[in-house]
């Protein structure tokens, strides 16, 4: 195997996807590489970002090539974008938050329970699991990527992967089998995102980081997700004369995020609509 070109980051988000590459040796900035997607019946278009939507569309609802992309043009399913808006009319064929479930010991995370089934809901959706769906947004990545980049699979790269600081070992465990599922051939290097971002300020600060803080320092790193609040603390230090920066706490797993709050939203919602002598059913 040649040595990689490039080094490639990948943040598998409970409501986003993204994807960026920098050179291996460390020369370039890093840059978010677009991502083809489905946005209309039959329309690719590339976008910043993948939403983390896979959609089951009813048998009929579309034509033959309607869901087509370049690496998959027999799909009938559809993730991105579009997936997102056809939930939104219909939920019972929607998998979202698929992250969220994936790190929920409360659940079987192998287990076909996606979309979350209901009793006005047609016969023909089918079912996949946290971990399939996990896979399904990686597939989508790495096609995206080796369409880019013809001469550079993503095989043959560097490749990084976030994940939440509170993840358990079970959970980071079926990330990194999501990643095999999803065609990876080497296991992704696993990056907690708190320090993800510790990182990006060091990067973007240059060497003037060493001006802000002092040894003996704490800094606290926030990360509010769509599905998970993440708490680390990392410590200003010296290091044989040299400041550096060394991770001494996370949080426990808090299963609250971007979704959560969209939810509490919609209750509020609810009831002041309630009061205003409005019904609204389940699916409303």
């Amino acid at each position: 195997m040649s040595e990689p070109r490039f080094s490639v980051g990948i943040d598998l988000g409970t409501t986003h996807c993204a994807l960026a590459k920098a050179t291996a040796d460390g020369d370039d900035a890093p840059i978010a590489l677009p991502l083809p997607q489905i946005v209309a019946p039959a329309e690719v278009d590339a976008r910043p970002l993948l939403p983390s939507f896979l959609f089951f569309p009813a048998p009929s609802q579309f034509a033959k090539d309607a869901l087509g992309l370049p690496w998959y043009p027999s799909a009938r399913d559809v993730v991105g974008a579009f997936a997102r808006g056809q939930g939104a009319s219909t939920p019972g064929r929607l998998v979202a938050s698929a992250k969220s479930w994936l790190s929920h010991p409360g659940v079987d995370r192998r287990a076909e329970i996606l979309p979350p089934a209901t009793d006005s809901e047609p016969d023909d959706v089918p079912r996949v699991s946290p971990l399939q769906a996990s896979a399904r947004y990686l597939a989508h990545l790495r096609a995206a990527w080796d369409l880019a980049h013809p001469d550079d699979p993503l095989e043959e790269q560097e490749v990084v992967l976030t994940v939440p600081a509170s993840f358990d070992a079970v959970a980071r465990e079926l990330t990194v089998e999501a990643a095999e599922l999803a065609g990876f051939e080497e296991p992704p290097v696993l990056l907690e995102e708190p320090q993800a971002a510790l990182y990006d300020w060091v990067a973007q600060r240059g060497d003037a980081w060493r001006d802000d803080v002092s040894v003996g320092d704490i800094i606290l790193v926030v990360d509010i997700g769509g599905g998970t609040t993440d708490f680390s603390l990392i410590e200003v230090c010296d290091r044989d004369g040299a400041l550096a920066l060394e991770r001494i706490a996370v949080g426990d797993h808090i299963l609250l995020g971007g979704d959560n709050m969209d939810l509490a939203l919609a209750y509020v919602v609810q009831a002041r609509l309630e009061d205003e002598g409005k019904d609204l059913d389940a699916w409303q």
